[in-house]
């Protein structure tokens, strides 16, 4: 990852073959040139339910034609989750997840590939406990 001061950012995976750019709105101080952060981790999720549910498909020779699936983020009050397990004033993260199948799929098969969806290993790191630590930088 490199950039200036402001939020304009070059992300590359680290093997130099591939890259993004990141940025923020005009009206939040960016130059809008590229995706913003929580639209990257929304790419990053849903890329890889799609990659899940087609590689499922292709392995069990299932007709699946195409994939669509549309991601929303937004933040909401723990009180105001009927699934949550903490309901008080602090906030969450939600993320709803649209998924859209085409093909000649039976209703076991669609179900089955919606439950694939969601083990797909971005999905499973969103859902359990993170711990991102901080390390020395390399220098040299």
């Amino acid at each position: 990852m490199a950039g200036g001061a402001g939020p304009l950012r070059e992300v590359s995976d680290g093997r130099s073959r591939h890259r993004l750019v990141a940025d923020e709105p005009v009206a939040a101080g960016g130059t809008d040139r590229g995706a913003g952060p929580y639209e990257l981790l929304m790419a990053a999720l849903g890329s890889c339910m799609s990659m899940t549910i087609a590689l499922y498909a292709r392995t069990k020779q299932w007709p699946l034609e195409t994939v669509v699936i549309r991601l929303t983020h937004s933040r909401i009050y723990a009180r105001d989750c009927a699934d949550c397990m903490v309901r008080d004033d602090t906030m969450l993260d939600r993320i709803n997840t649209e998924v859209q199948l085409a093909g000649a799929l039976t209703a076991e098969q669609e179900r089955k590939l919606m439950e694939v969806a969601h083990k797909c290993p971005v999905h499973r790191t969103l859902m359990s406990e993170i711990d991102i630590r901080e390390v020395p930088a390399l220098t040299g």
